[in-house]
């Protein structure tokens, strides 16, 4: 039992523990454009860490307080461990959800310390507990200490599968995210924020992918992080191909509401607040690729990040950043269009049939069928 319970929590922190034999969009064929960096992934952006905690707990009836519990929280890290602010912007394309912190972004452009996601009723206690890791390692140890910070944190709605209203997130399984928050290989689908999250009818979770890309003679990468946990499953898209209208069994036991969306796009191309609020729209087009429209009740909140580190003169007093110029723009909006596609499919790929509250369950969509339909619109990619 011991030897067990060790498992189950190196599973529950762990980033890069993929398993080798498990697929992702590309090796079950499905067609996808760009070329993507070494793990295809947020982490492939130089110095972006990702940690979870993943909670699945108990099983069949509700009860209040106890479970079963399907949950967790995500935390991406885009100047790693340390308390360097970076540019930032954001895009709200529909607003029935949360991310705060989005006041301080909109008027100065910069984010500083972890991004959080989780479930929609742990917002508050993920914040807290991100200020309070940032203030335990950077505080300046004085009265007029900021360095709690504005923290950006984001949700989508677990409640078909997961005690939302037991609050089963507290304070230390947020610190054990960020302290396990690292870069490389980075864990999809019944992870994180994503645990217990349901996606155009099938289970979905968290997803990520990236883009190489070079503007003049340099090369940068865009990558991509998201909680998938909305969509209609006769809208779903894959390369094209129809999926949702020929997947149309295996639905959830309740399939009343749409869900939301959080997407983190990271880069380490020099980027100004304006700009990443362009790229943080893009993110819209790579979900209409995967065919859904953004219906009422979704909550679709976009965070975008540079890495790239300001120059600040102390005796002007001013700080100084680097911006792609207008015209090379284009390369970073088609990345970030690709990635976010791409980390959906993940997503879907990756996330496995759950059971949760009541019984409730929520199928993973089946590799074998979708290759199949894949094969007869002619979009199966033979080489995978």
């Amino acid at each position: 039992m011991k030897s067990w319970c060790a498992l189950f929590l190196l599973l529950s922190t762990a980033v890069h523990a993929q398993p080798a034999s498990k697929p992702r969009a590309r090796d079950l064929g499905i067609p996808l454009n760009g070329k993507p960096g070494p793990f295809n992934a947020i982490t492939d952006v130089p110095g972006v860490l990702v940690g979870y905690k993943t909670r699945i707990e108990g099983r069949g009836k509700w009860v209040l307080g106890k479970g079963p519990i399907r949950t967790g929280v995500t935390v991406v890290l885009p100047t790693g461990k340390t308390d360097r602010t970076y540019p930032a912007g954001y895009f709200i394309f529909n607003g029935d959800g949360e991310m705060t912190g989005i006041p301080y972004l909109h008027d100065y452009g910069t984010g500083f310390g972890p991004v959080g996601i989780t479930n929609t009723n742990s917002v508050g206690v993920v914040r807290d507990a991100i200020g309070a890791w940032c203030h335990q390692r950077f505080s300046t140890k004085t009265a007029l200490d900021f360095s709690f910070g504005l923290p950006l944190v984001g949700e989508t709605w677990d409640g078909l599968l997961n005690d939302i209203n037991g609050l089963h997130i507290q304070k230390e399984h947020v610190f054990q995210a960020l302290e396990s928050a690292a870069s490389g290989t980075v864990l999809e689908g019944n992870v994180g924020g994503g645990t217990g999250m349901v996606c155009y009818g099938f289970k979905g979770g968290t997803g990520t992918a990236s883009r190489q890309i070079r503007i003049g003679n340099q090369d940068y990468t865009v990558g991509v992080l998201v909680q998938a946990n909305f969509g209609r499953r006769d809208d779903l898209m894959m390369a094209g191909v129809p999926v949702g209208k020929e997947v149309t069994d295996l639905m959830p036991v309740i399939n009343e509401k749409d869900g939301s969306i959080i997407a983190i796009v990271g880069t380490d191309a020099p980027l100004v607040s304006s700009q990443l609020n362009l790229v943080a729209k893009r993110v819209t087009m790579g979900l209409a690729r995967t065919g859904t429209y953004g219906t009422n009740s979704s909550g679709d909140i976009f965070m975008a990040f540079s890495t790239q580190k300001a120059a600040f003169d102390a005796d002007t007093k001013t700080t100084t950043y680097r911006s792609v110029d207008k015209s090379s723009l284009d390369a970073v909006f088609k990345a970030t269009v690709e990635a976010t596609e791409e980390a959906i499919l993940n997503a879907l790929v990756a996330a496995e049939t759950m059971e949760g509250i009541d019984h409730h369950k929520v199928y993973g969509l089946p590799h074998d069928r979708l290759k199949a339909v894949l094969k007869k619109y002619n979009r199966l990619n033979e080489g995978k």
